[in-house]
């Protein structure tokens, strides 16, 4: 699938696979194995890359009352803080175009035509709203005179932007620096999916603290019991399907840790040997770890989507190879 659509202009292809330590033997193996087949097939030199969940993110579990959690031996727990702790291991990766997929959403070849079609458009609408962003992140550093009403509109109608309240109210200057703060971040372009009832996320507008409205990506955990009927009513679903642009306008990597939002963090009710736990959550990845990204949302068709959460869910059409 790489090749299909993110081979580089040097005929190479990156893949880069997050794995468990005690799987990653096992993923280098059949790799060794099967890559000069594919490298054959597509004509295309693979370039594959691993890593791992930094033990330095992992986060202590308590008791229900809020104590240190111990195993049988007396010694404190500490989890993996979910998948938001991977914005350390995404903050690594030097590329100009990331796609950001789930495993089980590879599709079997037969349905792969609308998989490489749509990541090709959206990485198309991020290339061509990243073009839009730095050209105007140029002007606005090296012309005093560029008139602001373009810009403006540029952020309201295309990153979907709303600027808060007091920015009519500001001096210019203070205008040309807001304009700057917010084009002169991460892009992600997101494809979302009608919504079939699947469990997960969704998008959703957020109230930021400074009274804008912003595009998040929010999961059932973070919604309030009494407004989970909003997320079930929603017409689209989160199913992970990301092209990200972590290069600022002058080729530079941004520091992907600073576009998280902590307060979106959660707890969650786990178990350990039969005891209950209660477990920090970091940001998720295309949450709260991406809080602060510019963020557009675009409709991809459902056959993109091939979730496996459960081991019957490899019985579904879309997972036979025929």
């Amino acid at each position: 699938e790489g090749a299909m659509y993110a081979r580089s202009a040097s005929n190479e292809t990156a893949i880069h696979f997050t794995v468990s330590p005690e799987h990653r033997p096992a993923f280098e193996q059949l790799v060794a194995r099967v890559q000069p087949y594919f490298s054959s097939l597509f004509g295309t030199e693979y370039r594959i890359t691993y890593s791992q969940q930094k033990g330095s993110t992992d986060t202590i579990a308590v008791n229900p009352d809020n104590t240190p959690f111990r195993d049988a031996a007396g010694r404190l727990l500490f989890r993996p803080a979910g998948h938001g702790a991977l914005i350390e291991n995404l903050n690594e990766i030097d590329a100009d175009l990331i796609f950001i997929k789930n495993i089980d959403n590879v599709v079997p070849d037969r349905l792969k035509p609308d998989t490489v079609l749509y990541k090709e458009a959206l990485a198309g609408i991020l290339l061509s709203l990243q073009q839009k962003c730095f050209g105007y992140l140029e002007k606005l550093e090296n012309d005093p005179d560029t008139s602001l009403t373009e810009i403006e509109s540029f952020v309201n109608h295309e990153l979907h932007k709303n600027l808060p309240a007091p920015y009519a109210t500001l001096p210019t200057e203070r205008q040309r620096a807001l304009l700057i703060d917010l084009l002169d971040r991460p892009i992600r372009i997101c494809g979302m999916v009608k919504n079939e009832g699947e469990p997960g996320g969704g998008p959703v507008w957020a109230i930021d603290p400074d009274g804008s409205e912003s595009l998040q990506i929010a999961e059932s955990s973070q919604i309030a019991p009494g407004q989970r009927q909003l997320m079930n009513a929603a017409t689209h679903f989160n199913p992970v399907d990301v092209v990200c642009g972590t290069k600022n306008y002058r080729g530079e990597h941004f520091d992907l840790r600073k576009y998280v939002d902590p307060s979106t963090g959660f707890i969650s009710q786990k178990s350990k040997s039969g005891r209950e736990l209660l477990a920090q959550e970091l940001p998720g990845l295309w949450n709260g770890s991406m809080a602060h990204w510019n963020t557009v949302f675009v409709e991809v068709p459902v056959t993109i989507f091939s979730p496996v959460k459960v081991v019957g869910d490899l019985l579904r059409p879309q997972h036979q190879a025929l």
